[in-house]
């Protein structure tokens, strides 16, 4: 009898141990395979660990102080975690202090994730001819005809013959049906050359990576300078060595651009693979690479598990963005991903960016990773930025648009140009406020202010999601008297086209892009000239490439500098100099419209002079004094719970706990906004070795066995956001 370890999502208990079940011999499973086992009551589905034979199931039993089941059913003839992601599985769970059944079913797509409730692919059903001797009418004559073409799907079979004919075919033994899981399609891989010569930097920044002997580069480019091209030149490269490559990008809004430039360089030799895809659609996408139909992925974060066996290339385009960090269990960062596996299939990972990650750019100047430069844009020409100081502007009356930028607008839209207008913020306005008693309306399940959306005339929460109407009295003092405060893309689409009425203007924020699509209709439609100005929050920032757009506006540019995290100014500098890079793509000039309150903030006028060097050398400055990346290593232990008293006697007993070890600091722990009605707490440690650290952790996490229905314990190492 053979006794197989599962590793089980257990509901309820945080448990990270796999259960043992009974197999009958003449079963042949192996590790990475699905099986579905009992679990008390139920029947769940797990992932085979290890499997071992035992002489008596009965005294295997014994030994073990209780009765070992047995497995229900075996769902694959082949494993869904081949070896390579398996221990990528369990490596990933010892770095970020997570349960390995969870890093298990982040790396696959929904249909295949050991999951109880999951449903299966999609089939077709084909028509196959059998027996073509055994037509005798006419019409049976005419179907044998048809299928020596080969098989047909039997729905434009019957459409073809009628009725259910294929079943009469079937019968009379001259056809056989078969089902086939649906395909995505794809076609043989095409490499075309580029449309234009490369730059002598281009060249050199190819040859530079070609011949480094580290595994990781990392490219820093301003903006225009041609990154996307040199990504494409070595993915070509690698094609034509056979090799596998993925093209990760951090946002969805720049997936169709970056489809579209390697479709038509590869042809339609690609699998996209997306969070706004379908279950089916990620599933037809996951088969196309395990299978080995497509040499090429592009996608975001996800992307990064797809089952590769031969790759020669990572690419991870715009590198510093924090989309590439996970924000749930577990907490991983997509590039420290992308690096490992680089490791196991002995291929090298390029970072790109304009603006890179400290921590990236210090490894980089310290010979850790190989720093390659593109200094110059394509076409020689930064947009020129100018810096507008909005308490000046409100002094004039201008409280949304200076008056330079509706200024410089006004001609553009003259000449048949296109702008790119950002504002980091959606809905119409950031607070309503009562004018009788000052009560600010707060959402009921997070400690945060309700933003008003005037086209649905409601109150939403960002966070949970919560949606009042506004019209409604004041729960503090009765009134129904409200003023408006903040602005959004709401009220930004509202105020250019009441100054602009001629002007076409296109929306991208969180509330126009739900459904399927959306992203790609709006962002072709701009690329199409069908609008002069496009509106949106961070999504249009980067990575868009548009030779049209000769203006960028941006609007409250220092807002973020507002917030407690260490990372507020790096944000706020990656933000203004990524959407400054829009601007005069092509052989139009550019300019660029900065709004801000604290003009003379370092980040906003490094930001504006695109000086990534003097920002980064004042910044670590910054971090030096504070003992921040890359000065030191951090863990966020981060504790939710419906219960106050119980967070806070779990927190601080585990506060207590740290601060017994001297070879790290421990801070909090610290009250957190309520968010969906939890109470929240957080503990940070800081220290100089990584590894320890998580040691220290995980040696704590062990040792707690609590209800993950009444407390939530999440752990995030390296965390990007602290606030």
């Amino acid at each position: 009898m053979q006794i197989v370890n599962v590793w089980l999502e257990h509901p309820v208990m945080n448990l990270n141990r796999t259960f043992s079940y009974a197999l009958s011999d003449e079963v042949s499973v192996s590790r990475g395979v699905r099986v579905r086992v009992p679990l008390a009551n139920q029947t769940v589905t797990g992932i085979v660990d290890s499997i071992f034979t035992v002489d008596s199931l009965e005294e295997y039993s014994l030994k073990q102080g209780y009765e070992i089941k047995e497995v229900v059913e075996v769902l694959d003839e082949e494993p869904v975690l081949n070896d390579e992601l398996y221990e990528l599985g369990l490596w990933m769970a010892h770095e970020t202090v997570s349960p390995n059944i969870a890093c298990f079913q982040c790396m696959l797509p929904n249909k295949i994730k050991p999951k109880s409730n999951r449903k299966a692919a999609v089939l077709n059903y084909f028509v196959s001819l059998s027996d073509e001797t055994l037509a005798k009418t006419e019409k049976e004559k005419k179907a044998v005809e048809t299928l020596r073409n080969g098989d047909m799907l039997r729905s434009e079979f019957n459409k073809l013959f009628g009725g259910n004919y294929s079943n009469a075919l079937v019968k009379k033994g001259i056809c056989t049906i078969y089902e086939k899981e649906q395909e995505a399609s794809y076609e043989a891989l095409d490499i075309k050359e580029a449309d234009y010569p490369l730059t002598d930097e281009q060249k050199q920044a190819i040859d530079k990576i070609n011949n480094s002997k580290k595994n990781v580069i990392l490219l820093h480019g301003l903006t225009g300078s041609g990154k996307t091209e040199v990504y494409m030149q070595l993915a070509a490269q690698k094609c034509r060595e056979n090799k596998q490559v993925l093209i990760l990008v951090p946002e969805i809004s720049l997936t169709p651009q970056m489809v579209k430039r390697m479709t038509d360089r590869f042809g339609n030799n690609i699998a996209i693979y997306h969070s706004k895809l379908n279950d089916q659609q990620r599933y037809e996408q996951y088969q196309l690479v395990r299978n080995h139909k497509v040499k090429i992925v592009v996608g975001t974060r996800s992307a990064v598990f797809m089952p590769f066996d031969d790759l020669g290339l990572i690419v991870l385009d715009e590198e510093h963005d924090h989309s590439y960090k996970q924000d749930t269990t577990p907490k991983y960062h997509c590039r420290d991903v992308a690096i490992k596996r680089a490791q196991t299939h002995g291929c090298k990972v390029v970072l790109g960016s304009a603006t890179p990650t400290l921590e990236s750019y210090a490894r980089a100047i310290k010979n850790v990773y190989e720093l390659v430069e593109l200094k110059n844009r394509i076409h020689q020409q930064l947009p020129t930025s100018h810096l507008i100081d909005m308490q000046k502007e409100i002094r004039k009356g201008n409280t949304i648009i200076s008056s330079q930028l509706e200024k410089a607008l006004g001609e553009r839209l003259a000449k048949k140009q296109q702008a790119i207008l950002l504002l980091n913020r959606r809905g119409y306005t950031t607070i309503m406020k009562c004018r009788q008693c000052g009560k600010v309306v707060q959402c009921p399940n997070c400690d945060i202010a309700m933003s008003y959306h005037k086209d649905t005339n409601k109150l939403m929460c960002h966070v949970c999601g919560y949606e009042q109407s506004a019209d409604m009295n004041c729960p503090n003092c009765g009134a129904k008297n409200w003023n408006n405060y903040g602005l959004g893309t709401q009220r930004l689409f509202e105020t250019i086209q009441n100054k602009f009425p001629q002007a076409r203007i296109l929306r991208m924020d969180a509330d126009t892009t739900r459904n399927k699509g959306s992203h790609q209709d709006i962002l072709e439609a701009f690329g199409r000239g069908e609008a002069d100005i496009l509106l949106g929050t961070q999504m249009i920032a980067k990575g868009l490439d548009y030779p049209n757009v000769t203006l960028v506006g941006i609007f409250n540019a220092d807002a973020l500098l507002g917030r407690t995290d260490y990372r507020s100014v790096e944000v706020t500098f990656d933000l203004i100099v990524q959407a400054s890079g829009r601007s005069g793509r092509g052989y139009d000039s550019g300019e660029v419209y900065v709004q801000a309150y604290d003009c003379k903030h370092y980040g906003i006028k490094m930001a504006v002079n695109q000086d990534y060097i003097s920002f980064f050398n004042e910044e670590m400055n910054y971090r030096h004094i504070g003992n921040y990346p890359p000065y030191c290593y951090m863990i966020a232990i981060s504790f939710n719970s419906r219960n106050e008293e119980l967070v806070d006697d779990v927190a601080y007993s585990a506060s207590e706990h740290f601060r017994q070890f001297d070879d790290f600091r421990t801070l909090g722990p610290s009250q957190l906004p309520k968010q969906i009605s939890e109470y929240r707490r957080r503990i940070v440690l800081k220290g100089s070795k990584r590894a320890e650290l998580i040691e220290r952790v995980w040696d704590w996490y062990r040792e707690q066995n609590f209800n993950k229905n009444q407390l939530k314990i999440q752990v995030d190492v390296d965390p990007y956001v602290l606030d």
